[in-house]
């Protein structure tokens, strides 16, 4: 094979192609980029003049480039340009790495900012979660301006478009003598209006509109903030502002200012895109809080309006309540009572409990209630009035279910008559200190259809207390409801004990002390609690009789009336009392056929009560001068302290009470 050193010109020999693929490798390893062009000299590179020339043993080289000939200084040459380089790219790399992490800390501002805000319920809580997430990490300074009212939901906003200062917060370096330098309020912040009307067509107006945040040394949002904060509160020099509107679902609720000093550095483009986060996450809560308020606003009205605004103070009993709801954020619930006065001085006592705890219960709690107000209103019996409830809630619809203890109390008898329709038993608290669990049949709940219902009557001593309570007090996840009834009555014995055998503890301190006995973990649903002292009245204190229909009734009435009063020491009263009574039992006489009952009632007022078995109720109406009749119930209105009529199952009672001593 013949060989041929010289016949393939420009193709360089094995040995440089080898070194000009191994040139990449090196100049990575060198740090050095591969697209940098070689070095003269380098490998690879064109040889220096005279570098064609075969290389002879012993000739000189360059001075100080040892073995490298015609290459003045070339390997430190190609070394200095080299760490150049790496440097060069080295310090893009830490830009590069400065950016990255300023971004991330930017992001994680930004979700903690967001979670801060989200966890607000209210509006006041949104406002300063944006406010304490914001100051001083993004802002030295905020101003949050919200729509003045704010609409809510779909609701068409009131016109004009007026923004009110709902918060500003301004933190400083505190530069106490001997202390380190903390951020404490800054009680002076920056002054601004308290009230804004957005113009239509003004600068504000426009920013507002176009939503995104911007720039406070821009044209537009100089004149805005100057609309804004108004004209007499400008902002100090050197403060850099951002503006960022407030959009909720529908429509801009407001506007958010962010300031900086100006010994901090300025926004920054990227800090427009935080703003943006920050006022988009708060709007967003601000809207749903405004829901949720009216929500929780409508939910408690409905609970307070079907629960009784006050107790009546019927004669011979003292009344106390208590009702706690099942949880503060949802103030519904199903559980209600009442206290209904009867005719003959008695008293309807009333307490249950509808499934659940929703604004549904709350509904249908309120059409039960008005329905055993309008049955007790007819004096029917208690087993009755269950009855009437029962096909009441199967007309509402199914699974309508509902507890409920219905007790009347009579102060003259020292009786009490209860019927239950599944409701725990009521708990009776002697004198004494003895507390006892009544026993009275369990019935079904109201709802459950085709059921009779029971009633009892038992002893009421005065000086006793009756508890009437729901389920919520003594049944929880952590006991059953007779462990939780056992309990009670201990805590009401033992409460007595503290007061002596001879005094009944106070009953709104009783009330208290028995919602004391709650855990942590007992407050599973709302809870209604009924307590009536029975302080009865005293026979002597009574005085009935009966009288025939016959036209001397009347007279009879005035001079019994009058014998009762001497008694009594109440002479003073004796000529009103006539008559009012000849009045109201001349009425009674005209339509009854069977006997008139007359009852007086000495309490701390005189109490007069006439019956008879007429179901026609009296009106009152203006006689004119021509009618011989007509002023009989006039002159009970003007006289009488209070008046009223009560039809009966058999019946009616007129009564009207008169005023014992000023």
């Amino acid at each position: 094979m013949t060989e041929h050193p010289t016949s393939h010109e420009g193709r360089q020999p094995l040995a440089a192609r080898s070194q000009e693929r191994a040139r990449p490798r090196q100049e990575a390893a060198a740090g050095l980029p591969s697209d940098v062009p070689a070095q003269p000299g380098g490998p690879g590179g064109p040889a220096a003049p005279g570098a064609d020339a075969p290389a002879v043993a012993g000739a000189p080289t360059a001075p100080g480039v040892p073995g490298v000939p015609g290459v003045p200084g070339g390997p430190a040459a190609l070394g200095v340009k080299a760490v150049a380089v790496s440097a060069q790219h080295a310090g893009v790399a830490r830009g590069g790495d400065t950016a990255a992490r300023r971004e991330g800390e930017r992001l994680r501002f930004v979700g903690a900012a967001t979670r801060r805000i989200a966890r607000g319920i209210d509006l006041d809580e949104i406002v300063l979660g944006l406010c304490r997430a914001t100051v001083p990490t993004f802002s030295d300074e905020i101003l949050v301006y919200l729509r003045d009212p704010l609409p809510v939901g779909d609701e068409r906003p009131v016109a004009p478009f007026v923004l009110r200062l709902r918060r500003t917060d301004r933190l400083r370096l505190s530069d106490l003598e001997g202390e380190e330098l903390v951020l404490v309020p800054d009680p002076d912040p920056t002054p601004a209006a308290e009230l804004c009307e957005v113009r239509s067509g003004g600068a504000l107006a426009e920013v507002l509109r176009g939503v995104r945040p911007v720039f406070g040394d821009s044209a537009a949002a100089k004149t805005a903030l100057t609309e804004l904060l108004g004209p007499d509160h400008p902002l100090p020099g050197g403060l850099r502002a951002v503006l960022a509107p407030l959009r909720g679902r529908r429509r801009v609720i407001g506007a958010a200012v962010f300031l900086r000093r100006p010994e901090r550095a300025g926004f920054e483009p990227n800090d427009l895109l935080v703003a943006a986060q920050l006022a988009t996450h708060t709007a967003l809560g601000i809207d749903k809080a405004v829901l949720y308020g009216r929500e929780a606003y409508i939910a408690d009205e409905l609970q307070r309006t079907m629960l009784p605004d006050s107790l009546p103070q019927p004669t011979g009993v003292k009344l106390a309540s208590r009702y706690l709801p099942a949880a503060e954020t949802a103030r519904v619930g199903g559980d209600w009572y009442d206290a209904i006065p009867l005719p003959g001085s008695r008293v309807a006592l009333v307490v249950g409990d509808v499934m659940g705890h929703s604004m549904t219960s709350a509904a249908i709690m309120g059409q039960l209630r008005t329905t055993a107000q309008t049955l007790a209103g007819l004096d029917l019996p208690p087993q009755e009035v269950l009855h009437h409830l029962d096909e009441q809630a199967q007309r509402l619809g199914e699974n309508r279910m509902a507890t409920c203890m219905y007790a009347v109390y009579d102060p003259v008898s020292h009786r009490i008559t209860v019927a239950n329709a599944g409701h725990p038993p009521p708990i009776l608290l002697h004198l004494g200190g003895r507390a006892e669990v009544l026993r009275v049949p369990p019935g079904a709940p109201i709802g459950v259809g085709g059921v009779d219902f029971e009633a009892v009557e038992l002893d009421a001593p005065a000086g006793a207390t009756l508890l009437l309570y729901t389920d919520g007090l003594v049944e929880s996840r952590l006991r059953d409801v007779w462990t939780g009834i056992e309990q009670l009555r201990e805590r009401l014995a033992a409460t007595a004990q503290l007061t002596g055998p001879d005094h009944s503890p106070p009953l709104e301190a009783l009330c208290d002390d028995v919602l004391d006995m709650l855990g942590p973990g007992d407050r599973d649903d709302d809870i209604a609690l009924l307590a009536a002292r029975f302080d009865g009245i005293a026979p002597s204190d009574v005085a009935y009789w009966f009288l025939e229909p016959e036209d001397a009734a009347p007279g009879r009435a005035r001079r019994l009336a009058r014998r009762a009063l001497a008694r009594w020491d109440l002479e003073e009263l004796t000529d009103s009392v006539e008559l009012l009574i000849s009045e109201v039992v001349t009425n009674a006489v005209r339509y009854a056929e069977r006997p008139v009952t007359l009852r007086l009632l000495r309490t701390d007022v005189l109490r007069c009560e006439v019956g008879d078995d007429s179901p026609q109720l009296p009106r009152q109406r203006r006689a004119r001068d021509t009618d011989e009749g007509g002023r009989g119930l006039f002159l009970v209105n003007r006289l009488a302290r209070r008046w009223g009529a009560t039809r009966l199952s058999g019946g009616k009672v007129v009564w009207f009470e008169l005023a014992t001593r000023s």
